[in-house]
């Protein structure tokens, strides 16, 4: 009787050595999950175009705020930094035309009630130029700097109804008395509104120093064009202030 070969023993062939008898895995998907992959793809490429828009609006935004800050802080609208000032008239050694105006403190200010000090006027743009407040502001930090240089009084002077100035005197928290000059009469006695950005109707960034015998000792105009300087540091008013008030009073 011939015998039975393994072949038809009825069991299956021994596996070939580095070959496995699972069945490989299928590679075919359904459409419907290549098409829920492909979706998911354009999702996440299109929230990383997002990521790099919003990171570059970002940064665009951080360096516009940079630059307005550089400009703001070395001489306002334009200004290169080196804080030139023209002197308009009446200047130094001129009397100062004397003057009563309303104050946002309550009351008036007569400039020649004040005979005997020591009298800086700013005069400003007024209410719509936040540098002018800030400005304020800094003479206000540095007040006991001003009264070492020999100021006795620093008051303010633009063209904006009493009511504008006391409202933005509380926002920005002022304590220097600021005049109200809105029918331009004292600003055009000083030529201060010459020296602004909106032609004659309001004053520009102006420094009037007025001595004990009414007579001006220093003057600076720095918001004249071409600059139109609407803001000084502290030191860098001071020390122009000082250098002028000594040439005055050695002259």
């Amino acid at each position: 009787m011939p015998s039975r070969t393994a072949t038809g023993s009825g069991r299956r062939p021994p596996s070939r050595a580095g070959q496995s008898n699972q069945r490989p895995a299928r590679q075919d998907r359904r459409p419907s999950q290549v098409q829920g992959a492909k979706r998911q793809r354009a999702e996440q490429a299109r929230r990383a175009r997002h990521r790099k828009v919003w990171i570059r609006s970002g940064l665009g935004a951080g360096a516009a705020v940079l630059v307005l800050l550089i400009v703001f802080l070395t001489g306002g609208h334009g200004g290169a930094g080196s804080y030139t000032y023209q002197v308009g008239q009446p200047g130094p050694g001129a009397i100062a035309p004397t003057f009563t105006l309303p104050s946002n403190m309550g009351g008036t200010f007569n400039l020649a009630a004040q005979r005997g000090k020591t009298v800086l006027l700013y005069f400003q743009e007024g209410t719509d130029c936040q540098p002018c407040w800030t400005q304020l502001q800094a003479i206000q930090h540095d007040m006991a700097a001003f009264h070492r240089a020999g100021i006795n009084e620093v008051v303010s002077i633009t063209t904006d109804p009493l009511g504008a100035l006391q409202q933005a005197a509380s926002t920005y928290g002022t304590t220097i008395p600021v005049l109200s000059d809105s029918t331009l009469t004292v600003s055009r006695a000083y030529d201060a509104n010459s020296y602004g950005m909106m032609g004659t109707s309001m004053d520009g960034h102006s420094f009037i120093v007025v001595g004990p015998n009414g007579r001006i000792e220093w003057r600076a105009d720095y918001g004249g064009a071409p600059n139109y300087t609407m803001y000084v540091p502290v030191p860098t008013l001071l020390a122009q202030m000082r250098a002028g008030m000594a040439h005055h009073a050695a002259s």
